[in-house]
């Protein structure tokens, strides 16, 4: 798994992005995969991540089919991407309600940290990669541009660098 500097570094590229994209296998097609916005609620990765959601929304159902999943976050501002691949579940646990409940959250759930169709999304990142480019989009044109007519280079567009195990 991914160590303490790793995980810092996964949290500093994801936290201010703050909504990933939640890929699951829809239940009732089969294949066909179904992305949707998740907003993280946390303040620092320790290799799981949590989300709220609904028990009964499809992606509880799609997740106890298939617990294997994808999140994917995205700043093309800076030239940041993140995908992370892991194992879900929902909880009931109350204690991990409790922790990260704030007004935002209160505003989808009106019966509050109670209602009974509260579940904690809890995904539990096994491997990733990640894409991270400080260079601004001039630089990336002159590389592209140098790769174009030296052939053995290819363009030095940041950093990228895969992660974790099955």
């Amino acid at each position: 798994m991914s160590s303490p500097e790793h995980k810092k570094l996964i949290w500093d590229l994801i936290k201010d992005i703050k909504v990933g994209m939640l890929v699951t296998q829809d239940e009732n097609e089969d294949g066909v995969m179904r992305a949707r916005p998740m907003s993280l609620v946390q303040d620092a990765y320790d290799g799981s991540l949590f989300f709220y959601t609904p028990k009964s929304d499809a992606k509880a159902f799609e997740i106890e089919q298939d617990r294997d999943i994808c999140l994917t976050f995205s700043n093309p501002k800076d030239n940041v991407y993140v995908s992370l691949s892991g194992k879900a579940k929902i909880s009931e646990d109350q204690n991990l309600i409790d922790r990260y409940w704030n007004p935002w959250v209160a505003a989808w759930f009106k019966n509050g940290k109670k209602d009974p169709d509260l579940g904690m999304l809890v995904v539990k990142i096994n491997k990733g990669e990640h894409w991270d480019s400080k260079n601004n989009k001039l630089v990336q044109l002159f590389e592209i541009a140098k790769s174009s007519l030296i052939k053995s280079e290819t363009p030095n567009l940041g950093e990228n660098e895969k992660f974790g195990t099955e």
